[in-house]
């Protein structure tokens, strides 16, 4: 549950502010939010996901967010809106504790005398802002952060603490990096001269847009020539990594544990699972859906939803199945010449024979 400190709406409030409609008493106040089962009485919950239908009639919650459909089964008042899970979010964030974040710069950070830094801008104990640095109005560095030579913050941004960021990073506005993001570092390139790796340097560097939010431990690698780019919008989960020089569109969110290898082009508004892989320089198309654990071997050109590999089974069944799938490419060439036969056979009869069969 989540409360507002002593303070309160009502459902007729919470409906004028996202234009929706009220079933019931529209004078219910509500001064938190929680979940649906149990429920909170004096919060409002939601209904988004159909497995939770059967907890409507004994919830304790004073209200419900729910879709037309569902306002008929509940027995507490209701806001009634096209996109339950969506109006909870922004009914949600009315209820998140309001932190002051003082300007200035902790006696404990480091901050070059050339850097330039706002002064609206919160610098937390222990960060580092290197020579070049630019920290834009209203930024909020946290502790132990890491702001290398000539990057660039935006203003609004926060970065949680534990961040790293690296040389010529542009970060745009009110961009969130979570704790233990690293942003620019070297990319994996190495060449081989017959006897051992050789490090091929990363000249180029990261640049995020506007609205961008990466969720902890989450790296995004620097580029080898051009910059790596997540364009305005996107949402990445926790331990994702993004190699050198992938290219990231709009508004894409990615869930947690996904690796994207180098110079992977994924385009804008899409989703993709947790666990999935993409190869490089692989190119994945605008609205393109891939579900949790798919591994992407080749470019999608057109949009829609993708997946790949099995699910989990019992083990005796499992391997019988990949003993069966071991036999699959000559269970194949056998079926591929007997049908190669029956057809000889029937091109040897005449046409009457042949009808009959």
């Amino acid at each position: 549950m989540s409360q507002i400190g002593g303070a309160s709406v009502t459902l007729r409030e919470l409906a004028n502010r996202f234009g929706l409609r009220v079933a019931g008493a529209d004078d219910t106040v509500i001064r938190g939010v929680c979940t649906i089962d149990p429920g909170v009485p004096g919060c409002i919950s939601f209904l988004a996901n159909s497995q939770y239908r059967k907890f409507l009639a004994q919830t304790q919650a004073s209200a419900v967010i729910v879709s037309e459909q569902d306002a008929a089964d509940t027995p507490v008042p209701t806001l009634i809106s096209d996109a339950p899970y969506l109006t909870y979010a922004q009914v949600a964030g009315l209820f998140v504790p309001k932190e002051n974040h003082p300007s200035g710069v902790s006696s404990s950070a480091d901050v070059d005398p050339v850097a330039i830094v706002d002064p609206s801008a919160s610098i937390g104990p222990c960060a580092v802002i290197e020579a070049g640095a630019r920290i834009g109005p209203n930024v909020r560095i946290g502790p132990g952060t890491v702001v290398c030579r000539d990057a660039q913050i935006g203003a609004g941004s926060w970065l949680v603490g534990q961040v790293y960021v690296g040389p010529r990073v542009c970060v745009g506005e009110r961009v969130i990096l979570h704790p233990g993001v690293v942003v620019g570092a070297d990319g994996f390139g190495l060449a081989h001269d017959g006897e051992k790796w050789i490090k091929v340097p990363q000249l180029g560097s990261v640049e995020i847009g506007d609205d961008v939010e990466v969720g902890a431990n989450t790296t995004i690698d620097r580029g080898a020539l051009d910059n790596t780019v997540l364009e305005r919008g996107v949402k990445l989960d926790n331990q994702i990594q993004v190699a050198h020089n992938v290219h990231i569109g709009a508004h894409t969110v990615i869930a947690g544990c996904v690796g994207i290898a180098g110079s992977a082009v994924i385009g804008k508004r899409c989703m993709i699972g947790g666990g999935a892989g993409i190869g490089g320089h692989l190119q994945v198309a605008d609205d393109v859906t891939i579900t949790a654990m798919s591994m992407v071997t080749h470019s999608i050109p057109k949009a829609g939803v993708y997946s790949s590999g099995g699910t989990v089974d019992d083990n005796r069944t499992w391997q019988k199945n990949a003993a069966r799938f071991r036999q699959l490419d000559p269970l194949a060439r056998r079926l591929i010449a007997l049908e190669k036969r029956v057809a000889d056979y029937l091109e040897q009869k005449d046409p009457e024979e042949r009808g009959q069969d």
